[in-house]
């Protein structure tokens, strides 16, 4: 079955949309900057990529901000472009067949937990919130979509590290694939921008001190980053029916686990992903002509992903342009798999490859062709994005250029 890619959404620290979005992806604008959101002189990663400029009553009533947490309105503004693009109406006909399924890699709403444990622990308030509870759950952003764009088919979340939203589009897949809705709005959304949040990414000495410089030699470690992305996903049946319009085409995924390390990447499993995903989109490895790398910048990622692309590509691995975009917008966690995914879809639609930013010098462990520091025209058909999630969780998916 031909799966149809109809709406696209973000909110990212390089664009509150995607007219934005695609201007900063071909300009590399990098959405890192000295964290606004609290004071962090005394924090070894001051860095962080925020949402810039982000007043949330410029979409939400003060009734409505009572119960969510910043990473579920991520996940709704994201949503609402996403269904405004597809130019999808919802309403009391199609809404049962109509799926969302949304992901966070974390505990959800973070922002909202570490504030309540601040008034309590710290202030000696005793009392809490009583939207609490319903705030920081992590199915909380599948949840308000559902009932903010009122999709009453299959809704619930995904959570699996930094692999999560890449799960949910897959899930998506599976989904109609199976006949059991015949629209999905998947994505991810992440708010982790917090002292404490961040004291627990320093402690693992994976941080970077400035800027992510994936696959370069003097990179740093990764830097947290936040936002939304979500896509609407169709039948080719459904969508050509009521002539919507059409970005890419979903043609697989593969996903699995290394079973080794709850840190530490492993080459078997991430080349296990990527060859499933081209089995199930029928392509050889020569087909691909982009791949977006998960490209943490950290000292073990950047080698694994490299080793394993080698492994799958062979002799082709030379002749693809390979990029993260995490070099711009940070690492988003559970949101990065649709973030990234909708980066991949935009450059195959505009012909481009995204750059890596910050490139300083080849590693000698990192010899692939990185794009780096400016975009590059290309012509792409069938691209690749990967995400690896702690745990050993591993998702590709392969996207193509629309057919009719």
């Amino acid at each position: 079955m031909r799966i149809a890619i109809t709406g696209l959404g973000t909110i990212s620290s390089i664009g509150k949309n995607q007219e934005t979005f695609l201007k900063s992806l071909k300009e590399g604008y990098c959405g890192i900057a000295e964290t606004s959101l609290f004071n962090a002189q005394d924090f070894r990663a001051k860095t962080a990529a925020e949402v810039k400029d982000y007043n949330p009553q410029d979409y939400f009533t003060n009734k409505q901000l009572v119960s969510l947490d910043r990473f579920a309105q991520f996940a709704i503004i994201s949503a609402r472009e996403a269904v405004q693009d597809a130019k999808l109406t919802i309403t009391p006909e199609n809404a049962t067949h109509i799926a969302v399924i949304h992901s966070t890699g974390t505990v959800g709403g973070q922002t909202t937990q570490e504030h309540n444990y601040q008034r309590f622990y710290g202030e000696g308030i005793p009392r809490v919130h009583p939207m609490t509870v319903a705030k920081i759950m992590p199915s909380a952003s599948a949840s308000q979509i559902s009932m903010d764009l009122g999709a009453k088919g299959p809704v619930f979340g995904t959570a699996s590290a930094c692999a999560s939203s890449a799960h949910a589009i897959a899930m998506g897949m599976l989904l109609l694939q199976s006949g059991l809705a015949d629209v999905a709005i998947v994505g991810g959304a992440e708010a982790t921008i917090t002292p404490g949040f961040l004291r627990c990414w320093e402690a693992m000495r994976v941080v970077s001190r400035d800027f992510c410089r994936p696959f370069s030699q003097k990179r740093g470690g990764v830097v947290i980053g936040e936002g939304a992305g979500t896509l609407v996903l169709e039948t080719m049946e459904h969508a050509e029916a009521r002539n919507a319009p059409i970005h890419a085409e979903c043609l697989g995924f593969g996903m699995s686990a290394d079973a080794t390390s709850i840190l530490q990447p492993d080459v078997d499993g991430a080349m296990r992903s990527m060859q499933m995903a081209l089995e199930q989109a029928k392509l050889q490895p020569e087909q691909i002509q982009y791949i977006n790398a998960h490209g943490t910048g950290t000292a073990q990622n950047d080698p694994t992903e490299t080793k394993a692309i080698r492994q799958v590509f062979g002799a082709a691995a030379d002749n693809v342009a390979v990029s993260s975009t995490k070099s711009m917008l940070g690492h988003t966690l559970g949101a990065a798999g649709a973030v990234e995914a909708i980066a991949t879809i935009q450059a195959i639609k505009n012909g481009f490859a995204p750059p890596t930013i910050g490139f300083i010098a080849p590693d000698p462990l990192c010899d692939l062709d990185y794009v780096p520091n400016k975009a590059r025209p290309l012509t792409i058909d069938y691209a690749l994005s990967n995400s690896f999630g702690f745990g050993g969780l591993n998702v590709a998916l392969v996207f193509g250029k629309h057919h009719a």
